[in-house]
């Protein structure tokens, strides 16, 4: 049996998966139909529209480290609350994330929260994000995850 809310939570922990196995290309491919809106460095929004862009964007901030290719980290996600257009074709999704880091020289340790607020449409091939706009409320040390502040 099909179900809907099953299949959205699963597009948002592919999302942590593809992060965490430092999959760049994975997570934008995510966004060929969507956009990230994020808060740039003076606290506004900003919207980044198309796979490219969010691809640009992971590239530019997220680091990767040579050994496994990947940033170190698992997201957390959890209280995901999905909600179902009466129609059947669009959702929303709150969730929130705990981000984890460790390294050789870092040890384990929370790096950043976050809050997600998704919308969803389902297409033939399923459920993908037409948004995901990204909260960061929590913020610890992570200096060792971004090449770039935010």
């Amino acid at each position: 049996m099909q179900c809907d809310s099953c299949d959205i939570k699963s597009v948002i922990y592919q999302y942590a998966d593809f992060l965490d196995r430092g999959d760049l290309r994975g997570v934008a491919a995510m966004f060929s139909h969507g956009k990230i809106v994020a808060r740039d460095a003076q606290g506004k929004e900003v919207d980044i529209v198309g796979e490219e862009a969010v691809y640009e964007l992971y590239q530019t901030f997220t680091r990767l480290y040579e050994d496994k290719g990947t940033p170190h980290t698992k997201h957390m996600t959890s209280n995901v609350m999905v909600a179902i257009d009466p129609g059947g074709d669009r959702a929303t999704a709150q969730a929130y994330a705990v981000v984890f880091q460790s390294l050789e020289d870092f040890p384990l340790q929370p790096i950043i929260g976050v809050r997600y607020y998704d919308k969803f449409e389902k297409v033939e091939q399923g459920w993908r994000f037409i948004e995901r706009k990204i909260d960061s409320d929590l913020f610890g040390d992570l200096s060792k995850h971004l090449l770039q502040p935010i």
